[in-house]
């Protein structure tokens, strides 16, 4: 594999002429792969493909064996730049280029038409700019808590700094020293709509230079002695302060390499026509395979040569759970904080923690303050910066570190939603737990009132999402999440709740009780109805039942389903059997629970009466038992809603 030193002072001829040979070869694969895919981005991947090659030169990796623990991490931020990335690839011998070629941009082919970890060599799925600065942050962070010496670099387009989010991740890399990281931007001044200045000026340079990185500047970006010799002032840490990251602003040419693509934008997203990739060819001076390819291209295609990278996970002891006994009234954040200090305590002794805490100004709220005092090495505030802490705890969660990451459910789903999407794509094991969710948060009013999380999270199709009903199974569910990799949503209210009881009185999830996902918590036994709730709302619907076979001889099952996602179908079925369910929840009456129970009972074709009793209309300031009384969600309204449908369907017979 072709390798260049930065100890050495300059390229050495013979290493220009081999980096030109391959320019060429990968400038001939951009060409014919877009011209034949019919789509894509020729003209960044050209204007940053003297970056790439440099990059790959110097870096350490080995396309043997992808996943070796002593790489360095390369994050292209500009995902659309693939055609150039794969080259690249081709040319160091992770993937074959008859391959590439045949398969960019089609179905079946895990060349996408944004770089994707199923190709070997990529590290994160991207695409939607302005996160791979996040993603870097995060493999970099992973890189100093496990005292390793891997490198992260992040390839970047200028148009993409125009995106808030860079900012974010520039501050944390500062503060927290992130100085193994490096990121190189392909300053070619143009992007879709036309000029990058005409767009939406910027002063990059100054941007970097404000949050304490070093910079670096490259008159000519598509010559490879200035990007050698930027890389070596990083590398040899003459970059400006050794204690910062670095930044390689490089002038580059839209389109670099063939004259009649030379600094046009609509090159970023226009590809060639035969005929003008021809021209382009010939002006290269390398041959045109593109009539061969093109019946090839018609051969139907299978993702068996796929890339699959292994899983990294650490063995995580969960100790002994808590019981909070019947007198104690507490809030599921409060025991979501112990349970997280113990976790602390049991797991994080050594020099290297394995289990990693963030959140965004809103340790004491989010009861991480516990957790904070035992393992101050691993727990990391990251400011009002919620979409940079989204994407940066998600990377760090797939290099061998349970993560959790914690803020109020408006936040943390709803205003970071794209962010927890690209984990979720990205197979990562992000433990997001979210308090200060629905009608719970009260008198913050409307604006904080999160009631839409459960409708947001099942678009995901990795994510897991559980809401505990108790401070007892609270406990239960963050030491089940902990051990477990995957990504998990573990959802809860603001205000203290007493812990459910079994009917002998005793804590229904107390003792030897053990969360298991998928299985419903049978919480009243019942014949006439059934009471289906999740969360906080849960206390309300037991003493509903109680009421009902108390004042008005009803019989009513009550069923806790805090594992929302995977739902217990089974327990749905055993509910629909009392001909009657009403199904309870602080959230979107039209989008969570309440919805997931309704299409259970329509795929299987249940007969079954379902009344959805939740939130209808936004919320006002004030406290959560007026809010849940004016919804109908409280014990009253829970009562009320089965005796009028029982008396409604008395009168129909």
């Amino acid at each position: 594999m072709f390798r260049i030193s930065l100890d050495q002072a300059t390229l050495s001829e013979e290493q220009k002429k081999t980096l030109h040979e391959m320019w060429l070869r990968c400038m001939r694969r951009i060409i014919v792969s877009t011209t034949l895919a019919g789509s894509g981005h020729p003209g960044g991947s050209m204007s940053s493909l003297h970056l790439l090659l440099m990059l790959y030169a110097t870096i350490s990796h080995t396309p043997d064996d992808p996943c070796w623990e002593g790489r360095d991490r390369l994050v292209v931020s500009i995902g659309h730049v693939s055609p150039g990335v794969y080259s690249v690839l081709s040319e160091f011998g992770y993937v074959e280029e008859e391959d590439f070629l045949e398969g960019f941009r089609r179905g079946g082919s895990a060349f996408a038409g944004h770089v994707e970890s199923c190709v070997p060599g990529v590290e994160w799925n991207t695409g939607v700019l302005g996160q791979g600065l996040s993603a870097g942050a995060g493999m970099a962070l992973a890189m100093k808590l496990q005292e390793k010496k891997n490198r992260v670099f992040v390839l970047m387009g200028d148009g993409e700094q125009q995106k808030g989010q860079n900012s974010e991740a520039r501050r944390f890399a500062a503060k927290y020293g992130l100085n193994n990281m490096a990121c190189l931007i392909d300053r070619n001044h143009l992007q879709i709509g036309g000029s990058t200045n005409a767009v939406m000026a910027q002063d990059i340079r100054a941007d970097y230079l404000a949050a304490h990185w070093n910079v670096v500047y490259v008159e000519d970006g598509n010559d490879f002695e200035q990007v050698f010799q930027a890389m070596r002032q990083v590398y040899l840490g003459e970059a400006g302060d050794p204690r910062f990251p670095s930044a390689i602003l490089a002038h580059t040419v839209m389109g670099k390499g063939v004259s009649f693509m030379e600094n046009k934008a609509k090159y970023h997203g226009s590809v060639l026509s035969e005929a003008d990739a021809a021209k382009a060819l010939i002006e290269l001076g390398v041959d045109n395979p593109i009539a061969g390819l093109k019946p090839k291209r018609t051969v139907s295609l299978t993702m068996e040569k796929s890339f699959a990278r292994p899983h990294v996970y650490p063995t995580v002891s969960t100790g002994e759970p808590r019981t909070y006994g019947p007198e104690v009234k507490t809030d599921n954040r409060s025991a979501y904080g112990a349970a997280l200090e113990d976790l602390a305590r049991i797991n994080n002794s050594g020099q290297i923690p394995k289990i990693v805490a963030f959140t965004c100004d809103l340790e004491g709220s989010v009861k991480m303050d516990g957790f904070h005092k035992v393992s101050d090495n691993a727990f990391f505030e990251c400011g009002i910066q919620e979409h940079h802490t989204a994407t940066a705890s998600g990377a760090l969660s797939k290099e061998g570190f349970t993560v959790f990451l914690s803020t109020f459910g408006v936040f943390g789903v709803t205003e970071v939603f794209n962010q927890i999407r690209l984990n979720d794509i990205n197979s990562t094991n992000l433990k997001l737990v979210c308090t200060h969710l629905g009608l719970d948060v009260g008198e913050d009013g409307p604006t904080h009132q999160c009631i839409d999380y459960i409708g947001l999270l099942r678009n995901l199709f990795g994510f897991s999402i559980f809401m505990p009903a108790d401070p007892n199974q609270t406990d239960r569910i963050v030491r089940y999440v902990a051990e477990q990799p995957g990504n998990f949503f573990v959802g809860m209210g603001r205000s203290k709740l007493a812990p459910i009881l079994d009917q002998s009185g005793a804590p229904a999830f107390g003792g030897d009780y053990r969360f298991t996902p998928g299985k419903a918590d049978l919480l009243r036994h019942g014949k006439d109805a059934a009471i289906i709730g999740c969360g906080a709302v849960v206390a309300e619907a037991v003493k509903a039942a109680d009421d009902l076979a108390g004042s008005h001889g009803v019989s009513a099952m009550v069923l806790n389903f805090a594992s929302v996602r995977p739902l217990d179908l089974d327990a749905v079925i055993r509910a629909a059997d009392t001909g009657f369910i009403v199904t309870v929840e602080d959230h979107h009456a039209g989008t969570g629970l309440g919805s997931m129970v309704a299409e259970a009972i329509a795929e299987n074709g249940l007969g079954c009466r379902l009344i959805r009793l939740g939130v209808t209309k936004y919320g006002f300031s004030g406290k959560p038992e007026e809010l849940y009384s004016a919804e109908g969600m409280d014990r009253a309204g829970i009562v009320r809603a089965v005796l009028e449908a029982r008396r409604g369907a008395v009168a129909s017979i």
